[in-house]
């Protein structure tokens, strides 16, 4: 999605959740500049690390994410795969002794999983907004292969593909990859939570507050956008 089009949504989202723009261009510089320092990589570096397929497995963080994982370990041949996890879906993926490729993160999941699959080859997509501005400061410099994306204008090292949440902007990415074919896994788009997205929560599942869900709402929006527009065979697990 073109940045133009992209920021008609964007304007729609910070008037809806009340979030300020200068925010979140204040964190997407700060990335840029730990980036600028610390090194990271362009678009074309990282299709380069993922040239061995066109076809994608997004995974999400919701109920279905283990139960799709043993019917993908069990169905698919992963090796044939760019696996992409969403943020706190990592966790799920290393519980089942599986690196995914790529992680799509504001660094809210769980920060040790996304570690440690980072030291394992996983490139880090890591996204700068006006909530997550500490966070950004403290962590960025202890990952390598690091892609910088932010939601407000692109600047410097910084990219915009368009996407609101960990799992929309990990579609959004793996398009811009050049997927021809992704598939969702743990994509439910519902109204339960679960520990991989919400690392805090003392139970394995739990209902999605309000601001979850308005999130969630968006999610599945941006997804309906990929499949009404852009020249990828979307497989969502859940359906």
């Amino acid at each position: 999605m073109e940045f133009g089009l992209w920021e008609k949504y964007y304007t729609e989202i910070l008037e809806d959740f009340g979030f300020s723009r200068q925010n979140d261009e204040e964190s997407a510089k700060l990335l840029d500049e730990i980036l600028s320092t610390e090194g990271c990589l362009t678009l074309d570096d990282l299709k380069g690390f993922v040239d061995f397929s066109d076809k994608f497995i997004v995974f999400g963080a919701g109920p279905s994410l283990k139960e799709h994982i043993k019917l993908l370990k069990e169905d698919y041949d992963l090796k044939d795969y760019i696996l992409v996890a969403a943020d706190g879906a990592t966790t799920a993926l290393i519980e089942e002794k599986i690196a995914p490729d790529i992680i799509a993160t504001d660094l809210d999941g769980n920060l040790d999983d996304i570690l440690l699959a980072n030291l394992r080859g996983a490139n880090v997509a890591i996204h700068a907004h006006g909530d997550n501005i500490d966070k950004i400061a403290r962590l960025t410099p202890f990952f390598t292969s690091i892609l910088g994306t932010t939601q407000s204008q692109p600047v410097g090292n910084l990219y915009n593909f368009g996407g609101f949440t960990d799992g929309d902007r990990a579609l959004f990415l793996s398009v811009a990859l050049g997927a021809v074919e992704i598939t969702l896994a743990g994509m439910d788009f519902g109204e339960i939570v679960t520990r991989y997205s919400r690392p805090n929560i003392k139970t394995d599942t739990a209902k999605a507050d309000d601001f979850k869900k308005k999130k969630l709402g968006y999610a599945e929006k941006f997804t309906q956008w990929i499949i009404d527009n852009e020249n990828v065979d979307i497989i969502n697990l859940c359906e």
